[in-house]
């Protein structure tokens, strides 16, 4: 399998997506200068899909909803396991993990169809954090399923804008292109070098996607 290097990611992240280095807009009066304002291509809610602005302000119900449905199919256990990383509360200040190489483990809760099992948990693999202009990328470069995209500072979490990766694929698609590759959610810290990213409503499989993020 051919994994992209940290220079692919930087540009794949930043021009696939449409979202390079801009300098921030700043307006000013001859009284006195106001305060930035931020880049239209730095703020999410100008980036995302009508579905993935839904997807993301649904989170909560989306959780609730998958982690009750994977209970109900006899995984208590697992989810009981999983600890704060299944504490929809736990947010601390900091969401952004600094650059570097990390290792992800993906948690599916909650199955969005007959065949799957409401829960799975896949063993780690590779991911980084790199910066992207004035934004900053998240990519997993490990496993067959691989998000890729921008994390746009949002109060106390981030959020995540990007596409996912199939296979021996190197380069993502661009962000909106395809609905179906299309991925919204949220990263936030829950612990001592230690992050969440958070895929309510995945496209396939699961109802609820938790990637757990520790340094490699």
């Amino acid at each position: 399998m051919k994994t992209a290097t940290l220079a692919t990611l930087l540009c794949g992240c930043a021009a696939l997506l449409g979202c390079g280095a801009k300098t921030r807009v700043e307006t000013a009066s001859s009284a006195a200068p106001t305060a930035p304002t931020v880049a239209p291509d730095e703020n999410w809610q100008l980036v995302a899909t009508d579905e993935d602005r839904d997807r993301v302000r649904g989170w909560r119900d989306t959780w609730l909803a998958a982690v009750a449905k994977a209970r109900k199919g006899g995984r208590g256990a697992d989810i009981d396991r999983l600890g704060e990383l299944v504490d929809p509360d736990r947010a601390l200040t900091d969401p952004l993990p600094p650059a570097g190489a990390y290792r992800c483990t993906v948690y599916k809760i909650g199955a969005a169809g007959t065949a799957m099992a409401d829960f799975t948990a896949f063993e780690p693999s590779d991911c980084e954090i790199a910066p992207a202009g004035a934004l900053t990328a998240f990519r997993k470069t490990g496993g067959v399923q691989r998000p890729a995209g921008l994390l746009y500072a949002d109060g106390p979490r981030a959020i995540f804008l990007g596409t996912m990766v199939y296979g021996d694929e190197i380069k993502p698609f661009r962000y909106g292109q395809d609905r179906l590759r299309d991925m919204a959610g949220y990263i936030e810290r829950i612990g001592d070098r230690r992050w969440r990213l958070v895929l309510p409503a995945p496209r396939f499989e699961s109802m609820l996607d938790i990637i757990e993020i520790v340094p490699a």
